[in-house]
């Protein structure tokens, strides 16, 4: 599991704690944060990465693949670190893995979840049916960050992580993914509106 974490000292032990009660192998990626994200992960039996500087979500997670990928990991389920997302969903998405290991996986969150700002669901829907076109297949949430990336995918796609991409990054690799011919398959999942 890696949990790419800015500036979330108020909820990333509690995320991490819970996720590695799901799963014995847990990267916390510190991106550059200055208000004592890694700090409080203190103890936990993590591992704690620290980017010096801000790299950005997709920087962040490229550090944890890597890491993860270095150690031998099948696949990297990540979440993120504001506690909008379940970690005791991680079952969920483990369960279909094994199942069909070469699968990518997204975390689906129910529309009437999804609706709760008008806005932000408008343009995730734009996002998901722009994303989708160009992979060529339905996308159903293409901006969930809570997804089990299959180590054969992480391996073939080379997609630019610099910190000016954080925002496409994710989609990308998805975009990528559809195109490879890949199975992607949709997670039901719930969600923690963020405060």
């Amino acid at each position: 599991v890696v949990i790419p974490a800015y500036n979330e000292a108020h909820t990333v032990r509690d995320v991490a704690l819970r996720a590695r009660k799901q799963c014995p192998h847990v990267i916390v990626v510190d991106d550059g944060s200055t208000d004592g994200t890694a700090e409080v992960m203190a103890g936990l039996d993590v591992i704690l990465l620290r980017n010096e500087k801000n790299l950005g979500k997709a920087g962040s997670l490229c550090r944890g693949f890597e890491w993860a990928l270095a150690g031998g990991a099948a696949g990297v389920i990540t979440l993120d670190a504001d506690g909008q997302h379940a970690p005791e969903e991680i079952s969920l998405f483990i369960k279909r893995s094994l199942d069909d290991p070469s699968a990518f996986l997204i975390g689906a969150r129910r529309r009437e979840q999804r609706k709760t700002s008008f806005w932000r669901y408008g343009a995730n829907r734009v996002a998901d049916f722009w994303v989708g076109w160009a992979a060529g297949a339905p996308v159903e949430d293409s901006q969930s960050g809570f997804r089990l990336y299959p180590a054969t995918l992480l391996r073939a796609v080379d997609v630019p992580h610099e910190r000016s991409r954080s925002f496409v990054f994710e989609s990308e690799i998805l975009i990528e993914a559809a195109r490879r011919a890949m199975v992607i398959r949709n997670v039901p999942i719930a969600v923690t509106p963020r405060s």
